[in-house]
């Protein structure tokens, strides 16, 4: 069986041997950058990447602007690493189309749990599952929305929460709950990250981001 590619990109060459050697270890093929230009000329040159783990803090070009250059034309899972604790750098992250931050040191067993949990939610889409809900129709399969007939381009986490507000419409949703479903691990940030990721999703949805409700005090409720 070909070996899925994973992207690790850090300044810190001991950084990339430590995470690499863990994926390494695990099954994957580990492709290394040393700085933001390399990952992209690398990004461009590799089409069949399943994932990216891209630090923030770089030479030449930040993983900030290596992560909005993928994401203006890939869905492809991006993790970001940081030394850096800010709320606001990882409320920017999550704006960005990041899948999960990171924040150093931490357990490379944890990011390759990490990993492989995105991985699983990236490929397990029963075939031809699709849901369909107040002219929303979510083809997990596809990886593809459509309201009013209308193609709408998520990230991958806008599309996640999307598809789990889909499987329990009509049920009002806390933040907690669907923190640990969607994001699928101990999330030990702020809840905020949820208003984030709706947000955005309602603006893409137009007219029918209006379908999900705030729930004040609690989370949301997709109310077809």
């Amino acid at each position: 069986m070909e070996r899925l590619k994973i992207l690790v990109v850090d300044d810190e060459s001991r950084m990339r041997k430590l995470v690499g050697d863990f994926l390494t270890k695990n099954g994957y093929e580990v492709l290394e950058a040393g700085d933001g230009q390399e990952a992209l000329d690398i990004f461009y040159r590799q089409k069949d990447l399943a994932l990216v783990v891209l630090d923030v803090m770089m030479p030449k070009v930040d993983g900030w602007q290596v992560c909005r250059e993928i994401r203006a034309g890939s869905k492809v899972p991006v993790i970001m690493l940081t030394a850096r604790g800010d709320e606001r750098d990882e409320l920017q992250g999550f704006e960005l189309g990041v899948d999960e931050y990171v924040t150093k040191p931490f357990s490379p067993r944890i990011l390759v749990a990490r990993i492989e949990a995105i991985l699983r939610r990236t490929s397990q889409g029963a075939a031809g599952e699709v849901l369909e809900c107040g002219g929303i129709q979510v083809d997990k399969t596809a990886h593809q929305v459509l309201i009013d007939g209308r193609s709408v381009e998520l990230s991958y986490k806008e599309f996640e929460l999307l598809a789990y507000f889909m499987e329990n419409k009509g049920i009002a949703l806390s933040r907690e709950r669907i923190l640990n479903s969607v994001w699928n691990y101990d999330y030990f940030g702020d809840a905020r990250t949820i208003d984030t990721h709706v947000k955005k999703l309602r603006s893409k949805m137009g007219e029918k981001g209006e379908l999900i409700k705030t729930i004040w005090g609690m989370g949301y409720k997709l109310d077809a």
